[in-house]
């Protein structure tokens, strides 16, 4: 047996510079961000945006520590098998695949081995049907019921469950039946895969039972210890945890606290063992009962037949300037589509105001006249005695363009002392409606609730709440209960001051959520100022403001009330709901923070501090960065900040309680450049010269990949992998209809000692390593599709690959034309400037693209067509695969350099990506003046359509030879092209006419 030797694989190239199943990767991440709450670390705070999904970081971190061997297909084997991809793996996650499904997709000779039946209502008689083999189609034996019988060892079910997985075409298609692997008991999950890792790893001594054992002894084999993974823009936590999980040390940290609450509670509270968890539920439980008690000694959110709210409806109220009406202002007076519930305005003309009251089992059309709320378009507009008013909300907030040229207004600016408006204020803020549960169902796990309009009771209660809160604020702000911290203008900091008023953190919470957060926040001091307490109030406070929305639910589904981050923004809103303590203290509980915790490293360190003043070595840095258009967390965590920063408990006040926003690297410009390379050079000089990188950022534009290179290259990096996964089907940072993919780029230390390059010298020696890298992975494509019936890498992978190897030559020079690379990566760029590294990548890309030949065509062909022709020719291939995801097209839009691929699209769905199809291509979008009219393929798409539209052929002939200028010299090509239209295109007809027009073009019969 091969003793494990420390740093036998010191200077081993590692799996994910070569294999990495990208798409794989993809599909299990975009599963894992369409699990909404069943995410792990989101129970934390959805209010932060982009968490990488943890199967991600777990692929990176086994691709990173795995080494190369003289077989890379088995190599891919094993790397599968950890992830639980292979068919058996996926056998094991609960397929959702039934006796039935089994019969139909298996061959069995002897059935009832397997399953047992039940025969009903058929002419098929019991020894006609002890005589079947499978598969069989089960509706030619009506009456027949299928089930697993009982005496058959699990073995054997997995083995027929893998067998019918396989007969599906691909893997998005297997693995959607299953459970994802982190929702599986792991042990179980994984362990009949260690006798084939130990058989192709035992030649380095690996004797691993576990993740965390490979994981160490890997470490070993490489840096001589278990491996210690560093995450300096740590953020949401999913890397230190995931890291840690796998049995990693971890070195977790970032400028912003919030986010090291995030980790912190990532690792502490999920990853907590199970009499650890026990303890923490004990403990919030106890302050939520502690604070409920409070409450209804002070009465304040019951009626007086022992009904409970649950939360609480309020909008703003103006006074018309037309009419001197104060009036409600709220966009829709929809509260519930489930139950048919409408708020309806009824004049006061005593009081000049409207009463609101509320209906139940509303009408569709009171249902759709709700829909229509007094604030529209900007405007306030309502109907008073037959007449319709409309005033600009901007004239009631009295905007104006001030001397500096900026918009300001003519709000009052809320004082400190301020919680609620004074009656001279603009908008007054109106409770309009209470949610109620009732006092019978109060201890149900669901209780029973309805809609009701405000009494006098109730503004009782209101003002009593009030009263309260005006008595005890200075000494609540002077304790630290709640902020006295204003709010620092900013780009996402402005828009709470512009459109309220409001110049203090607290004045966004009603005087409702101000009580009952510093109840809950002295009961927590009360538990020693408990840090696994602490860590939920952020939870708390994104729930618990006046800029959660009201969510009205759709038949079949609740209503309930919206937190405040659903995106990265303050916005305010002209109707609002708060929630009642007790449905805060749902938040605390840890009902959905559940998780397999086998192997949670307890060695983490995490400090809030700038990504430069790292003072810790790590054997693997896996990081997400700030980039070009990256949320404002500096700012808008504030809203955070101002609660926690005064007392925190340990270790919590180890850390700055500051956004220290001049520190924050932020931006796309000079100075985001300068603190990026300044970051990634701290983190070189505290990795071993075997170490790796691994850095993920979003692919958007040419621009970013350029200045991330450039950083890269500056900070002593040198590129050896890249692969595009898509994480997601749709942004959560923006809206739009299009997907966010992550660039995955893996780099090393640059060697030692100078190494100037030219660019003469540069652009052959990418050309050569691009030509290289993509014909290996071709190579292992047809060997993989042979052995494995698909192939591993698809061609968003063979780009991918064709960058780095690019970047792999130019990152390892020190400089480039005899200027250093750190003085060009920090440069300032000028408008519209092509740089050497643009113009390297650019060639990569041809490189790359002139290797990825479709199905059909011919590498001449392929060869003498520009971007555009290129495009539509690509992807019309890749839909005959179903390969049409959106972020296909706009990948190779990008790597085509194609200006506007949409003009060519019939849609740009997520989900419904197509190109338009022949018939479906307008005059216009064929003219002289858009991409692909004044090509050959567009005369051939116009020929096509004068063909299909019965033309006469000759005519069509003539038009197209006088279209295309040098016919004669291009028409091999077109024919190529039509004879490729006439295999890929979806309708008969189209192919039928691009056959007919390859023939004539063969034959002559244009003359």
């Amino acid at each position: 047996m091969t003793k494990l030797q420390p740093f036998a694989l010191k200077d081993a190239p590692a799996l994910i510079e070569s294999v990495f199943p990208a798409q794989k990767v993809s599909f299990e991440a975009q599963r894992e961000r369409k699990a909404g709450a069943g995410q792990t670390l989101t129970a934390l705070g959805s209010y932060w945006k982009g968490r990488k999904p943890l199967i991600l970081v777990r692929a990176i971190l086994l691709g990173s520590l795995l080494p190369q061997t003289d077989d890379p297909e088995k190599d891919l084997e094993i790397f599968e098998r950890l992830m639980a991809f292979d068919n058996g793996g996926l056998a094991r996650r609960e397929p959702k695949l039934k006796p039935a499904d089994i019969a139909e997709r298996v061959a069995l000779v002897h059935p009832w081995q397997v399953f047992s039946y039940t025969l009903k209502g058929t002419s098929h008689s019991v020894e006609e049907i002890d005589r079947l083999q499978f598969p069989i189609q089960l509706a030619d034996y009506p009456g027949l019921t299928l089930r697993w019988r009982r005496d058959l060892q699990p073995d054997a079910k997995l083995a027929l469950l893998a067998k019918a997985l396989a007969t599906f075409s691909t893997y998005e298609e297997r693995a959607a039946l299953c459970k994802r692997p982190e929702e599986l008991d792991q042990a179980a999950l994984y362990a009949p895969i260690w006798p084939a890792v130990k058989a192709h790893l035992g030649r380095f001594g690996i004797q691993a039972q576990s993740h965390q054992e490979l994981v160490e002894q890997l470490g070993l084999l490489r840096f001589g210890h278990r491996p210690k993974v560093g995450d300096t823009f740590c953020g949401g936590g999913s890397i230190p945890f995931e890291a840690a999980r796998l049995g990693c040390d971890v070195y977790a940290s970032d400028l912003n606290p919030i986010a090291c609450i995030l980790t912190w509670g990532a690792l502490n509270i999920i990853g907590a063992a199970p009499e650890q968890r026990a303890e923490i539920e004990r403990a919030q439980r106890e302050v939520a009962e502690a604070v409920d008690r409070e409450i209804t000694a002070l009465g304040i959110e019951h009626d007086s037949q022992g009904n409970r709210a649950k939360a609480y409806l309020y909008c703003l109220e103006t006074r018309c300037p037309e009419t001197g009406w104060m009036v409600p202002m709220a966009p829709s007076w929809v509260i519930s589509k489930n139950r048919n519930v409408v708020a309806q305005l009824v004049p006061d003309h005593a009081k000049q105001r409207f009463d609101i009251s509320i209906k139940s089992g509303a009408s569709i059309a009171e249902m759709q006249a709700a829909e229509q709320g007094t604030v529209r378009d900007g405007h306030l507009v309502y109907a008073l005695d037959g007449k319709t008013y409309r005033t600009s909300i901007k004239t009631l907030r009295g905007d104006y363009r001030g001397p500096d040229g900026n918009t300001a207004n003519r709000l009052r600016r809320w004082e400190k002392q301020d919680f609620k408006p004074r009656p001279e204020d603009v908008f007054q803020e109106r409770l309009y409606c209470i949610q109620w549960m009732t006092r019978e169902t109060l201890e149900s796990h669901r209780p029973e609730t309805f809609f009701a309009a405000v009494t006098e009771e109730d503004l009782e209660r209101e003002r009593r709440v009030e009263a309260i809160v005006a008595e005890h604020l200075a000494d609540w702000q002077e304790q630290g209960l709640v902020p006295e911290m204003a709010i620092e203008p900013g780009d996402k900091t402005d828009e709470p001051i512009r459109t309220r008023g409001w110049m203090y953190w607290h004045q966004l919470f009603g005087a409702r959520s101000l009580l009952n957060i510093v109840l809950l926040r002295q009961m927590i001091t009360k538990q020693g100022g408990n840090a696994y307490l602490t860590a939920k109030v952020p939870m708390v406070l994104d729930n618990a403001c006046k800029l959660c929305t009201w969510n009205t639910g759709h038949p079949g589904s609740g209503e309930y009330t919206a937190h405040v981050f659903y995106n990265q923004a303050l916005n305010t809103h002209y109707s609002y709901s708060l929630r009642s303590v007790s449905h805060i203290a749902e938040t605390l509980l840890l009902s959905k923070e559940k998780t397999d915790t086998l192997g949670i490293s307890k060695n983490c360190n995490i400090v809030s501090i700038a990504a430069t003043d790292i003072g810790e070595t790590s054997d693997i840095f896996i990081t997400d960065p700030p980039y070009a258009d990256a949320v404002h967390y500096h700012e808008i965590t504030e809203f955070f900040i101002a609660w926690l920063r005064k007392n925190p408990p340990p270790p919590f006040d180890q850390w700055t309680w500051d956004s220290r926003r001049e520190l924050a690297i932020k931006g796309s410009g000079d100075d985001f450049r300068r603190g990026m390379v300044d970051a990634y050079k701290a983190m070189t000089e505290h990795m071993p010269d075997n170490g790796m990188q691994c850095v993920m950022f979003t692919h958007q534009d040419t621009g970013v990949w350029s200045d991330m290179v450039s950083i890269f290259w500056a900070a002593g990096l040198q590129v050896v992998g890249a692969w595009y996964i898509a994480t997601e089907t749709t942004s959560e940072l923006k809206k739009g209809g299009y997907v966010q993919g992550t660039v995955i780029l893996m780099l090393r230390k640059r060697p030692a000692g100078d190494r100037p390059g030219f660019k003469q010298r540069i652009l052959p020696a990418v050309k050569r390593e691009v030509d290289e890298q993509i014909k290996q992975m071709l190579h292992l494509n047809t060997e993989t599709e042979a052995k494995m019936g698909a192939p591993v890498f698809n061609d968003s992978d063979l780009q991918m690959a064709g960058y780095a190897a690019a970047l792999k030559v130019l990152t390892g020079f020190t400089s480039i034309g005899g200027e250093d690379v750190t003085s060009f990566a920090l440069r300032p760029r000028r408008k519209g400037e092509t740089t050497v590294v643009d113009e390297i990548v650019g060639q990569a890309a041809e490189t790359a693209n002139s290797l990825l030949v479709p199905d059909g065509l011919d590498a001449e062909t392929w060869g003498a067509i520009n971007g555009i022709q290129r495009f539509y020719l690509r992807m019309l291939d890749m839909e005959t695969t179903g390969a049409s995801k959106l972020d296909n097209y706009q990948n190779f839009a990008k790597a085509f350099r194609v200006a506007d691929y949409a003009a060519i699209m019939a849609s740009i769905k997520p989900n419904a990506a197509r190109l338009k199809t022949i018939t479906e291509l307008k005059p216009r979008d064929l003219t002289e003046r858009t991409e692909i009219g004044p090509t050959p393929l567009g005369a051939l798409i116009i020929a096509l359509q004068e063909f299909l539209a019965d033309k006469e052929p000759e005519s069509v002939m003539a038009n197209l030879r006088d279209a295309v200028t040098d016919f004669l010299g291009l028409r091999p090509k077109l024919i190529d092209m039509a004879s490729f239209i006439a295999t890929k295109a979806r309708q008969a007809e189209t192919r039928r006419a691009a056959e007919a027009i390859a023939g004539r073009m063969r034959n002559q019969r244009f003359q």
